[in-house]
């Protein structure tokens, strides 16, 4: 393991969402084709309480939640949707523990940060929580808390494990360019400014208590503001970076860099020697040696594999594992 990121030279890992509805199946996979840095199953496929936004809305301290015209929203006190995601997140949480016991390595956890759960959840009286600063406030104290709450679980549950929290913000693009659709879809809430939106993860990244990694594969990801608050690592769909001197500067400060590379659908799976390549060519084109490739970067499909098939999920991983290990040859 390198001293300057905690997973294995050669590592592979998943986004986060599997296909399916069975956890023993999911965490069993992931488990045994992602050796190297594991991560907790997420299968939005079981409905609500498992999609992105309830499952870390369950994890609000003080802050209830529940369902209303299929949206997610703040609510009065706990009730029955806040009980299913809860009971959800709690039986994937004993697989892993079941299926991990005695893992020593490192360990992935996921939830969505505060920008994507304000420009998704909605206030009591109606309107995203992104109008209402006070309230994203609010979010982003409660959310810092259950996230750590959270980490101090899966470290009690395997006790010789690493965990690294990955913080998926796909929304935080659209938050800081104004394009959040208000509810009559006629105008969007007003941009969020930088300086906001990076102090608001910087207290969350020190909060936790475990290496962040901020995960984003939209367009436009805001590489240099994430780097400010205090990412140890980006999560990013490769095909989607345009602009490279951001990211270049990221990988010379030493953040690491979850590649993402591998199809999430298709007819099959793509090659791990193709994988491989597609990293290389762009770790060579930001001008960087060959010697902390391995380190510094780790192999991930482009984003969650919630729509493949099982078998082209496993092929995923699978091919994702061994680009990781054709990354360590010279």
């Amino acid at each position: 393991m390198s001293d300057r990121w905690s997973w294995p030279a050669g590592s592979a890992t998943g986004v986060g969402s599997m296909p399916g509805t069975d956890i023993v199946e999911a965490q069993r996979m992931v488990l045994g084709e992602l050796p190297d840095l594991p991560h907790l199953a997420e299968l939005p496929a079981r409905g609500p309480g498992s999609d992105i936004i309830g499952r870390t809305s369950a994890l609000l301290v003080d802050l209830p939640v529940e369902l209303y015209v299929g949206q997610w929203r703040i609510a009065a006190r706990p009730g029955r949707d806040l009980r299913r995601a809860l009971d959800l997140l709690e039986r994937d949480l004993d697989q892993l523990t079941e299926q991990g016991d005695g893992y020593t390595g490192v360990i992935k956890v996921q939830a969505a940060g505060p920008w994507t759960l304000a420009a998704n959840v909605d206030l009591p009286v109606g309107g995203r929580l992104l109008r209402d600063p006070g309230a994203v406030r609010d979010l982003a104290t409660s959310l810092a808390e259950g996230l750590r709450g959270h980490v101090e679980d899966v470290r009690r549950r395997l006790p010789g494990a690493t965990v690294l929290l990955q913080v998926d913000e796909p929304s935080l693009p659209t938050v800081l360019a104004g394009r959040v659709p208000t509810e009559s879809g006629f105008s969007a809430y007003r941009a969020v400014e930088e300086s906001v939106a990076t102090d608001t993860l910087r207290s969350l990244v020190t909060a936790v208590g475990a290496p962040v990694v901020f995960h984003c594969c939209a367009a436009d990801v805001p590489v240099a503001l994430l780097v400010s608050a205090g990412a140890s690592a980006l999560s990013l769909d490769l095909s989607l970076v345009t602009a490279l001197d951001p990211l270049g500067e990221a990988i010379d400060a030493g953040v690491g860099l979850l590649a993402g590379v591998a199809a999430t659908s298709g007819a099959r799976a793509p090659r791990s020697g193709d994988l491989a390549d597609r990293i290389r060519a762009v770790w060579n084109q930001l001008g960087f040696g060959r010697s902390l490739l391995a380190e510094q970067v780790v192999v991930t499909p482009t984003c969650g594999l919630a729509g493949a098939s099982l078998p082209y999920a496993k092929d995923v991983l699978a091919a994702c594992r061994d680009a990781g290990r054709r990354l360590v040859e010279v």
